[in-house]
C-alpha cells in the first residue's frame, strides 16, 4: 500500500533520513523502532507530509501511496490526509463534546448527509470499543475523559473519515499499563480493516503487536523485516546491539 524510495530530508542543512527505502504492506502492523532522534517520527510524519508544516525542511525521494508519489505537484493534501491518518503522542481530543469531535472530520471534509451522522458515530465508537462507556455521554466534554479514552476517541475520530492507514506516534507513551494494553487491544482490531504504522519507544510493546518492524539509527534504516526474525534473528549486528540493550 505504501512504498518509500530513496527518500531522504533534511533540516536546513542536518540530514535527518537517509536514503530511506521501506514498504508497509495493507491490513499489518508495522512498528519503527529506534533510539530517539533515529528518524523514525520523521519518517513517519513524511507519510501524511505533516513535514510541511516545518519550516526549512527539504525531501528527495518518493512515497507512493497505491501507486502514486504523495510528493508529486498537484497532490490535494486535505485528500491524502483524509486516507492516511494520525494518532499522536498525546491525546489530543478537541475541546468540544463526544459527538462534535467525531463528526468534526466529517464536516472538515464536506460531508452533506448529516443524517448519517448518527450512524457514523455509533459506528466509530463501537470499533474502538467506546461504545457502552460514551453512548449516553455523547454530550460530554472530550477533554474531560480519562487518558485512554480520549486517545481512543481521538481513534474514533480518525476511523469516522474512513481512512485506509493510520499512523500511530508514540501513542502510549503518556498512557499507564493498563491503559496502553487497552489501547494495543484496539489496535489488533483497527488492523482487521488498516494499515496501521506505529512508532514506539518501546520495544516489548513493537514486539507486542507489530507483524513487521524496522530498526533505525541515525537516520539510516538499519534492518526491516518481519518482527519475530527482527527480534530472535536480526541480521544487522547493530539491531542486536539494540534489542539487547547495549546501546540505547
Amino acid at each position: 500500500m505504501i512504498e518509500v524510495k530513496n527518500l531522504s530530508l533534511y533540516y536546513g542543512d542536518f540530514q535527518a533520513l537517509k536514503d530511506i527505502n521501506i514498504s508497509f504492506q495493507e491490513k499489518i502492523i508495522t512498528a519503527l523502532i529506534g533510539p530517539s532522534g533515529c528518524g523514525k517520527s520523521t519518517l513517519l510524519r513524511c507519510i501524511n507530509r505533516m513535514n510541511d508544516l516545518i519550516e526549512g525542511v527539504t525531501i528527495a525521494g518518493e512515497i507512493n501511496f497505491k501507486g502514486k508519489n504523495i510528493y508529486s505537484n498537484g497532490t490535494d493534501i486535505v485528500e491524502l490526509r483524509k486516507h492516511v491518518g494520525m494518532v499522536f503522542q498525546r491525546p489530543n481530543p478537541f475541546p468540544l463534546s463526544v459527538l462534535d469531535n467525531i463528526t468534526y472530520g466529517l464536516r472538515v471534509h464536506g460531508e452533506s448527509k448529516k443524517s448519517m451522522f448518527g450512524e457514523i458515530v455509533e459506528h466509530s465508537l463501537k470499533i474502538t470499543g467506546l461504545w457502552e462507556d460514551l453512548k449516553d455521554k455523547l454530550n460530554e466534554i472530550a477533554t474531560e475523559l480519562p487518558l485512554y479514552q480520549q486517545q481512543s476517541l481521538c481513534m474514533a475520530r480518525l476511523v469516522a473519515i474512513e481512512p485506509e492507514v493510520i499512523l500511530m506516534d508514540e501513542p502510549c507513551s503518556a498512557l499507564d499499563p493498563i491503559a496502553t494494553a487497552k489501547i494495543e487491544e484496539l489496535m489488533f482490531e483497527l488492523k482487521k480493516k488498516y494499515t496501521i504504522v506505529i512508532v514506539t519507544h518501546n520495544m516489548q510493546q513493537a514486539a507486542r503487536i507489530s507483524d513487521y518492524c524496522g530498526f533505525m539509527l541515525l537516520g539510516d534504516l538499519i534492518e526491516f523485516g518481519s518482527t519475530s526474525k527482527i527480534f530472535t534473528n536480526p541480521d544487522n549486528k547493530k539491531t542486536q546491539d539494540y534489542i539487547t540493550g547495549r546501546f540505547g
